[in-house]
C-alpha cells in the first residue's frame, strides 16, 4: 500500500477515487478543497496503483486554543478493509497534523459504528466523552425547489 497526499492539480486523482466518496466528486469543489492549504486529502493505493481508501482533514484554529486537525472523513473500499488501510490513513493524517504543529486531532463518529471506533482506537485515538452532533442544512442551487 502506498499513501499519497493530494494537492493542487490532483483533481484527476480525486475523480479516480470518487467511488470511495459518498457520491460523485464535484470538479469545482475538488479544486477548491485541494487549493486550500488547511484542507488535506490522503489517498491509499494498492499494488496495482488503484485507490482503495482516503482520509480527509481540516485544520481548525481558534484564538484561545491554537490549531487542531479535524478528521473530516475516512473511507476504505470493502476489499481493502481489515488490512490496516484505515489505520494507516489515520496515522498518516495524525503524523501530518503533528508535523504542522497541531496540538491534537479529533473525529466524530456514530456510537454504533464499531468498525470506525476500532480503527480510530488502533490508530491511537481515545474516546473522551459522548457527544451529540447537531447540524444545519442550507438549501443550495442543487437542492432548491424554487
Amino acid at each position: 500500500m502506498n499513501i499519497r497526499a493530494l494537492g493542487p492539480g490532483d483533481e484527476a486523482a480525486v475523480a479516480a477515487a470518487q467511488h470511495l466518496f459518498d457520491g460523485p466528486s464535484d470538479p469545482g469543489a475538488a479544486a477548491r478543497f485541494l487549493a486550500d492549504p488547511n484542507h488535506h486529502l490522503f489517498v491509499a493505493y494498492d499494488a496495482a496503483d488503484q485507490p482503495v481508501g482516503f482520509v480527509s482533514g481540516v485544520e481548525m484554529t481558534h484564538p484561545d486554543k491554537g490549531t487542531e486537525m479535524f478528521l473530516y472523513e475516512l473511507a476504505v473500499d470493502e476489499p481493502a478493509r481489515r488490512r490496516g488501510t484505515g489505520r494507516a490513513l489515520v496515522e498518516a493524517l495524525a503524523t501530518y497534523a503533528h508535523e504542522r504543529s497541531c496540538y491534537g486531532m479529533f473525529v466524530l463518529t456514530d456510537d454504533d459504528n464499531a468498525a470506525a471506533r476500532t480503527t480510530y482506537q488502533r490508530a491511537g485515538g481515545r474516546e473522551t466523552s459522548r457527544h451529540l452532533m447537531l447540524e444545519w442544512e442550507f438549501p443550495t442551487a442543487q437542492t432548491s425547489t424554487s
